[in-house]
């Protein structure tokens, strides 16, 4: 395609762009062939139109890290259709994906419509890491099913998972649809991203809205300051997760040392112990440790405790 090499290093996941290609009466194209690709309809029942029901975004909130820039479309037969982007692992995706599908589903009804008239809610979430571990699937839909038969309760709920780290493995062209959306929600470039927007309009349709995007200076600050809000947020998220496994290894010191001196000195310890649980300086605990198993008497021990504290 011309001028593809003047978009090369654009983040396709960064939701700000991915709601500007996807998430536009421009866009339409891609966002039909990106859902027919994951949707997987029978033939002849593929989405040919869907409405927008997406609000403007107002750029105030392009810098905080919570706000959500994601697609919501509805189709003729009035299901809802809702595609968030997720970059940082919050541990927390099963739990938030049903809190916003539940809202999209409740919040249909208004004073006097009846529950016959719920329309189905699909949520699709485009994941940046591995949620499910130890399984090689880069897509997962789930529905609501009986245990025994698997008969559906209802079909009102469907839920997709798209992980795109388990795109990468794959080592050959794309084998469907599906593939070729996730290769290029990964940043393809080059010639193979080239050959797939060939073969797929959708693709091909949105490579020219991120060249137009690209382009306009407008947007690429908005893009830019969403970049910067979501680096923050991954490093705000791996800043408590070094805390948190800083502060379990001290509790896991605090506990050896505590069960020490319960079992070498029994009750007496008691104060002690409560002084150990207050130190969290690993490095500390650490010499504490060291030589707390040489000590001969608790006023030694003591001794060690409070000069290392």
């Amino acid at each position: 395609m011309e001028n593809l090499a003047e978009i090369r290093g654009i983040n396709r996941i960064n939701d700000y762009a991915f709601k500007r290609i996807f998430g536009s009466e421009e866009g339409k194209e891609a966002l039909l062939g990106f859902l027919n690709a994951v949707l997987k309809l029978p033939p002849g029942r593929e989405l040919v139109r869907v409405e927008l029901l997406d609000r403007e975004i107002d750029p105030q909130y392009l810098l905080d890290r919570g706000a959500r820039l994601d697609v919501l479309a509805r189709t003729e037969a009035g299901t809802l259709l809702n595609i968030e982007v997720q970059v940082a692992n919050q541990y927390n995706i099963d739990k938030r994906t049903m809190y916003y599908w539940a809202g999209l589903y409740h919040g249909q009804l208004t004073r006097g419509q009846q529950f016959t008239d719920l329309c189905k809610t699909v949520t699709i979430n485009v994941l940046a890491f591995d949620w499910f571990r130890g399984d090689r699937r880069y897509h997962r839909t789930f529905h609501v099913r009986d245990d025994a038969s698997g008969d559906l309760l209802c079909d009102d709920l469907e839920i997709h998972f798209l992980e795109l780290e388990k795109i990468k493995t794959l080592k050959r062209r794309p084998q469907d649809a599906l593939e070729a959306w996730m290769m290029y929600l990964n940043n393809l470039e080059g010639e193979e991203m080239e050959a797939m927007a060939m073969e797929n309009p959708g693709i091909r349709k949105a490579l020219t809205i991120e060249q137009a995007f690209w382009q306009s200076k407008k947007e690429r600050r908005l893009y830019e300051l969403r970049e910067k809000a979501m680096r923050d947020e991954i490093s705000a998220l791996a800043g408590a997760r070094a805390e948190g496994e800083a502060r379990g290894e001290a509790r896991g010191r605090q506990e050896a040392i505590c069960k020490y001196l319960d079992a070498r000195f029994g009750e007496t310890s008691r104060d002690l112990q409560g002084r150990v649980r207050q130190i969290g300086r690993l490095e500390a605990l650490d010499k504490i440790i060291n030589q707390i198993y040489t000590v001969g008497s608790l006023e030694e021990a003591r001794a060690v405790i409070e000069g290392l504290a």
